[in-house]
């Protein structure tokens, strides 16, 4: 089979589980973690991996940063047989005693340009109830703090997110987002999973969403040094055992069939 148009990779070289990942950085991070692995492609802002944690075979790749460029992801994995899809990244959040935990939220509020292009804006857009609670388990075996709250995804940064010299020259108060947010109890800001669980849910395939607390609104306060890096850490531990947590409750239901 051809390799797909942009990531460059082809479904004999694909687990169905796949992990994603904004930054190609963080795929190098995860790769470290994993044994007998191979680089697959590295092509504009997607750089994949395969390779095998506790004997699961599993893939790693990079979106890049929003919602379309994750959106490419997503579907040329999907053409290569993914089954499993979890987002591991970094949340803005919106309230302070989340700074340095877990956001694996139950569902994202669309606030993204592209999701809406597949499926209307009343569409759910939400996590695998199954993965959500592996992936809670997966956090208590580390001794870290989770949260379920819903989030919300967004395409501006620096015009919805963060103070810029253009949203101050332009009278852009950036704060309105976070007022208008909280409003609704959203936990966190982000700007790629509202798309990632859109398609998931259409394509009928386990989609969840794991990320750290590393900055609050603004970027008021943010995880600095060490303290970021084990949280990242952290991050991709939780992630990689949760995914052999689900694989290995796969694996026992095949065997009862």
């Amino acid at each position: 089979m051809e390799k797909t148009l942009y990531l460059q990779v082809s479904p004999e070289e694909i687990s169905k589980y796949v992990v994603l990942c904004g930054d190609p950085g963080r795929v190098e991070k995860i790769v470290t973690k994993l044994n007998n692995c191979k680089k697959i492609a590295s092509n504009r802002e997607y750089l994949t991996y395969t390779g095998f944690y506790k004997g699961i075979k599993i893939t790693a790749t990079s979106t890049g940063i929003g919602a379309p460029s994750a959106a490419i992801a997503i579907e040329e994995m999907y053409n290569c047989g993914m089954e499993v899809a979890v987002r591991v990244g970094t949340i803005m959040g919106l309230k302070d005693d989340l700074l340095g935990k877990l956001l694996i939220p139950s569902a994202v509020m669309k606030e993204d340009g592209t999701s809406p292009t597949y499926a209307p804006k009343t569409y759910p857009s939400c996590a695998s109830y199954e993965l959500v609670e592996i992936m809670n388990e997966s956090s208590k075996e580390y001794g870290l703090e989770y949260n379920n709250g819903i989030i919300c995804s967004m395409d501006g940064f620096y015009s919805q997110m963060k103070e810029s010299k253009l949203s101050n020259k332009m009278k852009n108060n950036v704060n309105k987002t976070f007022e208008n947010l909280k409003k609704y109890n959203i936990s966190g800001i982000d700007m790629e999973s509202s798309v990632i669980l859109t398609l998931t849910n259409l394509m009928g395939i386990k989609g969840c969403i794991v990320t750290m607390t590393t900055v609050l609104e603004n970027l008021n306060d943010f995880l600095k040094g060490e303290e970021r890096t084990k949280a990242e850490d952290d991050l991709i531990n939780v992630v990689l055992n949760g995914i052999v947590k689900y694989a290995k409750i796969e694996e026992e239901k095949n065997e009862l069939v």
